[in-house]
């Protein structure tokens, strides 16, 4: 049976195929982090999509409509959703004008009838409510302003939305961007042909959002070092008296089961051996290092301990290829932020493959200043976890595939 990353690397890319004198829509991400003034913080997903976006114009297309969500609008306009700061900066990068889109309706006979070189920068698809719901309606009327689909948007892949999945029926050549391809081959080398041992490191909140994943992952990992909040859950699944801290008390017989399952495939369990405490988060007055087993009455854990840090560095020194999912603490706040600060330092220095999935977890790694020191950042969270998971991401499915397979 072909495996999930077997059949994405299958799909045919940009490459494959001949976009001059074509109309192309190009589905990216540009749901860039903003500031409290609304200015772009950091506009690594934009610079991803520079690739295929220059491609497309220096092989002479002779139209590019490019189409992204930004935040998550709850029906129709909202100003602060806008792309039109996104224009602005994709300009810059592009050195290149960009015309905005604000009405898809008036503007579509426009574009699909242009033969000249012209970029196109669509509203917030999400202003759309056919979005999505993948709409076959919009799904056809994005359809109809091209003769080229390219999803270059990773971190929506995973979603079955009118401009990731639906239009796909409607395209005659649907292929995948640069970042697509360049998201899937570095999980591919993670993961299909991996150099041992192989480490997941995950944290985070919840353990109920990554369940499968930990399910999925056992048989294929050396080692499972597992941090932040989500470590609560199973620290209380030892055992161990919590107090204030989040836990899910709903998940505590499964993570029970995950560390049994861990045992029976050779897999070897990392959890803190000590952690920082504090008495509130948003005002703390007393912050505490206590042994795991030893949170204080009215206190909460919040991060991980100097012991912890030591412990799971060594095992991330040890390892030939590492996956990091999920920050180690309310990594926000500087008082808590040390755990997962060095962590990511530790992974910097050592000479794995290290892969970093997910938005809190690259953000971390940017704002320590390790970014660079990263075999490869990947632009998507929720796509990430699926792609691990297992599953064929839905914006890979009805792509034009270079060999069809059963």
């Amino acid at each position: 049976m072909t495996s999930n990353i077997s059949f994405m690397n299958g799909v045919k890319s940009l490459r494959d195929i001949d976009v001059e004198g074509k109309k192309v829509l190009i589905r990216v991400d540009f749901n860039v982090p903003v500031d409290s003034n609304n200015n772009i913080s950091d506009d690594r997903r934009i610079r991803s999509a520079l690739p295929t976006i220059n491609y497309c114009i220096d092989h002479n297309a002779c139209s590019i409509t490019l189409v992204s969500h930004f935040g998550d609008p709850k029906g129709g306009y909202e100003e602060k959703y806008s792309l039109k700061g996104v224009r602005k900066r994709l300009e810059r990068l592009l050195n290149k004008k960009v015309e905005f889109v604000e009405d898809l309706d008036a503007s579509k006979d426009e574009i699909a009838a242009c033969s000249l070189e012209r970029v196109f920068l669509l509203e917030n698809i999400r202003f759309y409510k056919g979005e999505k719901k993948n709409d076959e309606e919009l799904s056809k009327k994005l359809a109809s302003i091209c003769d080229v689909y390219v999803n270059d948007a990773f971190g929506t892949s995973h979603r079955e939305h009118a401009s990731t999945h639906g239009i796909t029926k409607f395209v005659q050549t649907k292929v995948a961007g640069f970042l697509m391809m360049k998201e899937v081959e570095a999980f591919a080398k993670a993961l299909e042909e991996p150099v041992r041992p192989i480490a997941l490191v995950v944290g985070g909140a919840k353990i109920s959002s990554k369940i499968t994943l930990l399910e999925a992952v056992l048989k294929k990992v050396d080692k499972l070092i597992i941090g932040g909040a989500m470590s609560n859950t199973f620290l209380k699944a030892l055992g161990y008296d919590m107090q204030d801290s989040l836990f899910e008390q709903d998940y505590v017989q499964t993570a029970s089961q995950v560390l049994q399952h861990a045992r029976e495939n050779g897999v070897k369990i990392y959890l803190p051996v000590d952690v920082v405490i504090t008495d509130s988060i948003e005002k703390p007055i007393d912050v505490k290092v206590v042994p795991a087993q030893d949170v204080l009455e009215g206190f909460k854990a919040v991060d991980i301990g100097p012991a912890t840090v030591k412990l799971f560095s060594e095992a991330i020194e040890l390892s030939n290829t590492i996956i990091w999912n999920g920050p180690m603490g309310i990594y926000e706040i500087d008082k808590f932020s040390k755990g997962t600060f060095k962590i990511a330092s530790a992974m910097g220095a050592c000479y794995a493959y290290t892969i970093v999935g997910g938005g809190d977890t690259a953000d971390a790694v940017d704002k320590c200043g390790e970014s660079e020191n990263f075999s490869f950042i990947s632009t998507g969270g929720g796509a990430s976890l699926e792609l691990l998971e297992g599953k064929i991401l839905p914006g890979f499915q009805n792509l034009d595939r270079k060999i069809e397979v059963n």
